[in-house]
């Protein structure tokens, strides 16, 4: 954790702060653009929610204090950006959130930077059924291989509950999968 506290000085710190910046994009700019792109599901909404979540982590820096994980303040921080987004393109939409993710998940089919086959896409659709806290903990579970810890560090709820969400949605999941 030291070393954590090291990076965060350096990060604050004008002198070491662009190579500290720099260090932080490499190390962390693949995994939140995975965990944005499973949320968002649309490469441009990923990069644009990743763009946002990077300026909000420099913005708020100064804030963070270190009662968790810097890992886990980012996707907090990524997972917020992202919600906020697809709420804000619904309503700009004049849509619910699930109709938007409905359409979303159909302009998949013709995405370049996605590379799912038919099962991926009713795997998708099946998804959007759950609510929205359970949508997240499967994606981060299932497609991010997040241990229980660090979701529920993320998402601010206890290992507990999160088991049972992944349990309910995986149910529904499957049951959604054979009946369609």
């Amino acid at each position: 954790m030291t070393d954590e506290k090291e990076f965060i000085q350096q990060l604050l710190n004008p002198k070491t702060q662009n190579t500290a910046f720099q260090k932080l994009l490499s190390d962390y700019q693949k995994p939140l653009y995975s965990h944005i792109r499973n949320i968002v599901l649309d490469h441009e909404d990923a990069n644009d929610v990743l763009q946002n979540t990077f300026v909000k982590v420099f913005q708020y820096l100064k804030n963070f204090k270190g009662e968790s994980k810097l890992f886990s303040w980012m996707y907090r921080i990524a997972t917020n950006e992202a919600l906020t987004f697809l709420n804000q393109k619904a309503k700009l939409s004049g849509l619910t959130s699930e109709a938007l993710q409905t359409k979303t998940i159909e302009n998949l089919k013709s995405d370049v930077y996605f590379d799912g086959d038919e099962i991926q896409i009713k795997l998708q659709k099946a998804i959007i059924t759950l609510p929205e806290k359970q949508q997240l903990v499967f994606k981060m579970k299932y497609f991010e291989e997040l241990k229980y810890e660090e979701i529920a560090e993320i998402l601010g709820t206890s290992v507990g509950a999160l088991k049972a969400s992944y349990h309910h949605a995986v149910k529904k999941i499957e049951l959604y999968v054979t009946s369609n």
